[in-house]
């Protein structure tokens, strides 16, 4: 399956943003999505996941309460509702996809290009 990304951009602390993860292929809706971020000079890191059936979720601690991930199997597209945005939380954000759902890059086969997200204080 094949990844795309988009709706990032430049928001004020406090301000949100939602991202999308659009999907070509017919397997998406049997597959576990993901959001991980990166910013410059770090690692990759798990932001949240969601089941195929978009019945089990989990999320970094840093982001629980102010970010949901959501999917419509229907449209092949996952989302990121991201609330009450902080300076910290500037990074790429990629979506991934794999078959099983979890919180190492490595559980998942397919990556999106990113999305720059910037949250200026």
């Amino acid at each position: 399956v094949q990844l795309q990304a988009s709706g990032g951009g430049l928001v004020q602390a406090g301000g949100s943003l939602r991202l999308s993860c659009a999907a070509s292929g017919r397997t998406f809706s049997s597959l576990s999505m993901a959001w991980f971020r990166q910013a410059p000079g770090k690692e990759r890191d798990f932001v949240a996941a969601i089941s195929w059936s978009g019945a089990s979720t989990d999320y970094a601690d840093s982001v629980k309460g102010r970010f949901t991930i959501s999917r419509a199997n229907a449209k092949n597209t996952g989302y990121l509702q991201m609330n009450s945005l902080k300076p910290e939380d500037t990074a790429i954000y990629y979506c991934a996809a794999g078959v099983v759902r979890g919180r190492s890059a490595s559980m998942y086969g397919s990556w999106g290009q990113g999305t720059q997200v910037t949250v200026s204080s």
